[in-house]
């Protein structure tokens, strides 16, 4: 059998193309922000992780401007050897400080963190616990791990527990969840989570790629949220989303940190951060700290969203979070929804089967602190309109 003929049949994506509605790739030739030109239309944008408003923030900028002139365009190494800036070990200091932990250490991209964090830390012989709606890059990790993969029903205390009944006394024990579930916004129920870990004798990583700078009085995170930052072994987060960057880190007691820096391959194997990003996310870390308000400023956009379009009318899946999902069902109704909504100048995320049960295909919508009423308005009255067309209800 040739290796190829899997490329040949017509898939899913094949026949979104052919009627026209293929929803993804679509190319911006502005920043990143509120307000974005996608393919040479003016677009509200409520499809990012931009949850800041950071991006654009002329600090954030020149600090990346600056490094680049300083440190050049990369680093030409991996932090275990030639790749270690004095700038990637004041970032890991800062964030340290910032989120109540001994130590950081940082990874060139928050999938890459996921692989390297749990690879580096479980092994043959260990157990993890593992929501069934984590995010990919955990699953990921645990495979690269060899540790043995035990998945429990999303948020499903009972099942959890059941699970690691099941454990043997000999394996070592972790439980990871995401802190926000990116796809539903929900929050994971880390009070209970972290009581069956104390229990059960395992410890507990917290993926907070979609909870630090959103959850918590101070923009922390899930577990600053909960008031459980000394109960969570582990914390996990990216740079991509509220810190403006690209890159990820882990979070944890300084020994674990000083561990998996010398046995995770994926950390030990890959080029450092780059310079620039690695300014971007300590400036964009200096404005979350200084301005809390902007967590706040993001809450009060998502809640403005989710009460406006109920009051139009329209079904969300209800969360506290800067993600409102809105159902429409089937996959072919998300692309058409996505062309049509992007055709009135509004970008969403499509998201079908297999990230969603058959059947339940939804429109993810996102929000930032810089969003304006009259941006969200324009985004409301279109998704209104849009589903009336597609006569979702």
């Amino acid at each position: 059998m040739d290796l190829f003929e899997k490329t040949t049949k017509k898939l899913n994506f094949d026949i979104a193309r052919e009627a026209g509605v293929y929803p993804y790739f679509h190319a911006l030739s502005s920043g990143q922000d509120t307000q974005v030109i996608m393919e040479g239309r003016d677009t509200v944008m409520i499809g990012s992780n931009n949850y800041l408003g950071l991006t654009s923030h002329p600090r954030v900028i020149a600090a990346g401007v600056e490094a680049l002139k300083k440190y050049g365009s990369g680093c030409s190494g991996s932090r275990f050897l030639n790749g270690t800036l004095d700038i990637h070990i004041k970032l890991e200091e800062e964030l340290a400080e910032f989120l109540h932990k001994e130590a950081v250490m940082t990874f060139s991209t928050g999938f890459q963190s996921n692989l390297g964090i749990i690879s580096g830390i479980c092994g043959m012989g260990d157990v993890v616990l593992c929501d069934k709606e984590n995010h990919a890059s955990i699953y990921d990790g645990i495979k690269l791990s060899y540790a043995k993969m035990v998945r429990y029903k999303h948020s499903d205390m009972q099942d959890l527990e059941e699970r690691l009944q099941a454990v043997p006394q000999s394996s070592g024990i972790l439980i990871v969840t995401d802190g926000v579930f990116s796809m539903s916004g929900e929050i994971c129920k880390l009070p209970e989570i972290v009581a069956l870990a104390k229990k059960y004798g395992a410890r507990v990583m917290v993926d907070d790629a979609h909870g630090l700078g959103v959850l918590g009085e101070h923009g922390r995170g899930t577990a600053e949220h909960f008031g459980l930052e000394d109960e969570v072994d582990i914390i996990m987060g990216t740079f991509s989303k509220s810190l403006a960057s690209l890159g990820g880190y882990m979070a944890a007691s300084r020994r674990v940190i000083d561990y998996v820096k010398h046995v995770s391959r994926p950390y030990i194997f890959s080029a450092s951060i780059t310079p620039a990003s690695v300014a971007c996310a300590r400036e964009s870390l200096a404005v979350l700290r200084e301005e809390p308000q902007r967590v706040k400023a993001l809450a009060d956009a998502a809640d403005y969203m989710r009460k406006g379009l109920k009051a139009r009318g329209v079904s969300i899946i209800e969360s506290t979070t800067p993600i409102v999902p809105i159902y429409v069902y089937e996959d072919e109704k998300a692309f058409v929804a996505c062309k049509l909504l992007l055709e009135r100048g509004v970008y969403v995320n499509p998201v079908v089967s297999p990230a969603t049960p058959v059947g339940y295909a939804l429109l993810r919508t996102s929000y930032t602190a810089t969003h304006t009423h009259e941006q969200l308005d324009r985004a409301m009255d279109a998704i209104k309109e849009v589903l009336d067309i597609l006569e979702v209800k």
